[in-house]
């Protein structure tokens, strides 16, 4: 089977722009990080500009996301692009916690909001709370997850739905099943 590099999506500028906005960072701010100019960056945001494929890994280091977030690994036919994701064109996204496996159900970041599909290896978690400056509502598909929501503790399972608002959370699967879910979140942080 042949496998092309993958693509930049179609809408790299206003992903971008998204995402250094959802982390309160002006145009001067990134490109300052960056080293590169305000010109620069700005025509990268305007999709005007490609940027080159260590220009990519310095943008995903300095905003904290995967440069396997910024490509997509097979491009959506013409009359689905920005309306359907297929499950096998999913891009990942998210940290590198290990046990944790994210991709974004979204076609892009350009909406108030994104959707997640979260994966949950057994045995896994994060030990320090997490806050962000979001609303977010996630949906159990499968498994059961402990989590802890300002200073409450909660096991989730499937059908099980909650919500976080900017409140320190933190999560952990210690089941020997995966669990999954589904995470609407805005504005979009990833």
């Amino acid at each position: 089977m042949h496998h092309s590099l993958p693509t930049q999506p179609d809408t790299l500028g206003a992903d971008l722009r998204a995402l250094r906005k959802s982390r309160s960072m002006t145009l001067v701010d990134l490109a300052g990080a960056l080293g590169r100019s305000v010109g620069w960056l700005s025509q990268v945001e305007r999709d005007k500009s490609e940027p080159s494929i260590s220009d990519l890994r310095l943008i995903a280091a300095v905003l904290d996301v995967s440069v396997s977030m910024l490509f997509r690994h097979s491009a959506a036919p013409a009359h689905e692009a920005g309306h359907i994701v297929r499950q096998t064109a999913r891009r990942p996204i998210g940290s590198s916690v290990a046990g944790l496996v994210e991709e974004l159900l979204s076609p892009d970041l350009t909406d108030d909001f994104e959707m997640v599909h979260s994966t949950f290896q057994p045995s896994s978690g994060i030990s320090e709370t997490v806050t962000r400056p979001t609303q977010e509502v996630g949906y159990m598909i499968s498994g059961k997850l402990d989590l802890w929501i300002a200073g409450q503790n909660h096991t989730v399972g499937p059908g099980d739905s909650f919500r976080i608002r900017g409140e320190p959370f933190r999560w952990s699967n210690p089941y020997a099943e995966t669990a999954e879910a589904i995470w609407v979140i805005a504005p979009p942080v990833y």
